[in-house]
């Protein structure tokens, strides 16, 4: 519990109130600091698991609350994004499609750990958490910062997005490999016979 890589995962989740508590302020640094929290805490997803599996402290604490703390960060920010509307009108697309890919890799790595079957984190799927973070941490200076800090968070926002559509895919066709009965594998039933189906008349009479 008191590793560094799981308090690092934890330090994650308690900037989360922090960020919106910066971000409701009504003061011009207000948005770079709760941008600067962001940064943080997006950096301590990369140093938490790297520091566990050089130090050998993977722990199942870790494995269970590092995905957590990344989707409360992601959600919470897309959610205060919206709400002051920082993203309106069709930008609000690549945040919806961030968010329900988020849910549906949730429900299907649950799904596919009853089965003791493993999801791998692909290359593609770092490279789209590294563009979101820095999408998102752009958005959140918002028009605190220079007239073309808002194109660019917004036009990395979409590549986060379309990246989220294209790992999303390779999850979930990965997953119903396991969802879907191949009907070839189960074998077909066997025929009774008369004398097994008069024993079983005589035990049901």
């Amino acid at each position: 519990m008191l590793s560094l890589p799981n308090l690092l995962t934890l330090a994650r989740i308690a900037a989360i109130p922090l960020v919106v508590a910066s971000f409701w302020l009504d003061r011009g640094w207000a948005q770079w600091t709760a941008a600067a929290l962001f940064f943080i805490a997006s950096v301590t997803d990369y140093f938490d698991g790297w520091l566990a599996r050089r130090w050998q402290q993977v722990s199942r604490l870790g494995r269970f609350l590092d995905p957590i703390a990344d989707k409360l960060l992601v959600a919470s920010v897309l959610l205060l994004l919206c709400a002051f509307e920082t993203l309106r009108g069709v930008h609000v697309i690549p945040a919806l499609i961030i968010l329900c890919r988020e849910i549906m890799v949730s429900g299907l790595r649950e799904f596919l750990a009853e089965l003791r079957v493993g999801l791998p984190v692909s290359s593609a799927a770092k490279w789209k958490t590294a563009i979101q973070m820095m999408a998102l941490g752009v958005l959140l200076v918002g028009n605190a910062g220079p007239p073309w800090v808002m194109p660019l968070g917004l036009a990395l926002l979409w590549f986060a997005a379309a990246l989220t559509l294209w790992t999303g895919y390779d999850y979930l066709r990965a997953g119903l490999e396991h969802m879907i009965d191949d009907p070839a594998a189960v074998p077909p039933p066997r025929p009774v016979s008369d004398d097994e189906k008069r024993h079983a008349d005589g035990r049901l009479s």
